[in-house]
């Protein structure tokens, strides 16, 4: 499946291309009646992250099964205080929103291990609207930085849909792209380990702040700490 996946790509980030940067301020959130485990929401004993940013709270469940690497990458840094004070360094507008770096300019940053660690792909795990994922420069590069995915909910074309279809990926997970709109072509290149159940439309806020050439926030956006719990 692999294979076929890296051979539509390109054409799904063609098509996806097309339609970023395009979306209006009115985001209609709608209940994505799915079967994935992204759609389900935190169960009791889900780790569970608060961001706390200075525009409201975004509210992610993690999947440690899935992706454990990522996940004790996240929570440690988060436990740490590595992210508190950090600027959302790079917001494009209905695509994604990306911080984790110290510096705030989106080279810097280091894995709890102080060196890049391996990706996690799962077939359970996609960049649906409100996914959170690792940011990287290439195949097993991951440090610090995450990135929400910030697509509308508006759905996938049905080009793109036809696209992932030929290249394998499940029906299931095509409907709840439908649904729930996202970013396939980042799958199976960055390792997703959370999903926003709460404070959705915060991340979409930010989305939607003015930003200058290079895609930074001409205010800054800034995480003011990250609170982890485990839902009782």
């Amino acid at each position: 499946m692999k294979k076929r996946v890296i051979a539509v790509f390109a054409c799904i980030a063609v098509v996806c291309s097309m339609l970023c940067g395009c979306g209006q301020k009115t985001v209609k959130l709608a209940k994505v009646d799915s079967g994935e485990i992204q759609f389900s929401g935190p169960a009791g004993g889900d780790t569970v992250a608060t961001i706390k940013t200075n525009m409201g709270d975004i509210k992610v469940v993690l999947y440690p099964k899935q992706a454990p690497l990522a996940v004790e990458n996240f929570v440690t840094h988060a436990q740490n205080g590595y992210y508190d004070g950090v600027k959302f360094h790079r917001v494009i507008k209905d695509f994604v929103i990306q911080s984790g770096d110290p510096e705030g300019t989106g080279n810097g940053g280091n894995s709890i291990w102080q060196l890049p660690f391996s990706d996690e792909f799962s077939d359970m795990l996609h960049h649906y609207t409100g996914a959170l994922s690792m940011a990287n420069s290439g195949e097993d590069t991951n440090r610090s930085q995450f990135f929400i995915v910030a697509s509308q909910p508006k759905g996938i074309t049905d080009e793109i849909a036809e696209l992932m279809a030929g290249a394998g990926w499940r029906q299931e997970i095509i409907d709840a792209y439908r649904q729930a709109g996202g970013a396939p072509n980042l799958d199976y290149r960055h390792t997703v380990f959370g999903q926003v159940y709460d404070g959705l439309e915060i991340v979409f806020d930010i989305s939607f702040v003015k930003t200058d050439d290079n895609d930074r926030p001409k205010e800054d956006v800034i995480i003011e700490t990250i609170e982890i719990s485990v839902v009782e």
